[in-house]
């Protein structure tokens, strides 16, 4: 008796206490799941973390900062309640492209530390597009002092102690630089280009529903969506499901939590694989017919 107006989530989180609810480090990365490497970063964090924390990776595909940008917003932006456990990201896409010229010593992008508004905490290589999508929500943003160099596998050999320091709630400020403004070091995505393809096949674009190249569209017009000289015919929709099976969608998808990202559907098929597999970060034109 009393919960009758109550759902059960209210009966959940008026039960959870301290021993409830797990610390996390979500590891975005460009190693594959299983592959050594991945392994050799958990170990070596397993090293630092506290007891009781749980390690998750997901792979992005190699040198795609788009993709890692787009995993890092959907992982951090998530919504989140009171007494919630702490929730780490430890992010590592390298692709050294901050400069051209040939590299001494295996030196690379650098290391940031981040705290956003509501409370997670990021570890992460600032390469690119990699932080794009929490860049607005970033209260403090500061550079780490620690070797960029010196290894090739940075992220196993020299990176875990900040990671470990930051999951102990340590005081890290002597390692710390001067507050950088995420505005002007970090770019914003750019609409039109594909951030992320599922297990499914589904085409997550960086088109966001406020997105002004799209606004004038409507539910159930035809449109023809270009990606690499593949192009097909889909409709605009509210939802995925919302079109016969074997037709295609463009349709707000379920990443992007307050402004949705546009997503490429085929019902009862792979989108992807109908536009002939294309690479995150590949053009997305779209036009009305």
């Amino acid at each position: 008796m009393g919960n009758e107006n109550k759902t059960l989530l209210d009966v959940v989180l008026a039960a959870r206490t301290s021993n409830v609810g797990l610390p996390l480090v979500q590891m975005v990365m460009d190693y594959d799941n299983g592959d050594m490497a991945e392994g050799e970063v958990r170990q070596e964090l397993c090293r630092y973390l506290p007891a009781g924390w749980q390690i998750h990776l997901t792979r992005i595909n190699s040198f795609k900062t788009t993709e890692t940008g787009f995993v890092v917003g959907q992982f951090a932006l998530a919504p989140r309640r009171e007494n919630d456990p702490p929730l780490l990201l430890y992010v590592n896409c390298a692709p050294r492209k901050d400069r051209r010229a040939s590299r001494d010593d295996n030196e690379g992008e650098g290391l940031v530390y981040g705290r956003l508004k509501n409370g997670v905490e990021i570890v992460a290589v600032n390469s690119k597009y990699s932080l794009s999508m929490v860049r607005s929500q970033l209260v403090s943003l500061r550079a780490v002092a620690v070797d960029r160099g010196g290894s090739q596998f940075r992220s196993r050999d020299n990176f875990p102690p900040v990671v470990g320091a930051v999951a102990q709630g340590l005081d890290i400020e002597p390692w710390l630089g001067e507050e950088l403004d995420p505005l002007k070091i970090i770019p914003q995505f750019k609409d039109g280009f594909i951030g992320y393809i599922d297990s499914f096949g589904n085409i997550k674009t960086t088109f966001r529903t406020s997105s002004s190249a799209l606004k004038d569209f409507k539910p159930g017009q035809e449109i023809e969506i270009d990606i690499n000289g593949t192009e097909i015919v889909a409709r605009v929709a509210t939802g995925s499901f919302s079109v016969p099976e074997g037709n295609f969608a463009l349709a707000p998808g379920s990443s992007g939590w307050d402004q949705r990202f546009w997503e490429v559907f085929q019902r009862g098929g792979n989108a992807a694989q109908s536009f002939k597999n294309p690479q995150v970060g590949a053009q997305v034109l779209i036009n009305p017919l």
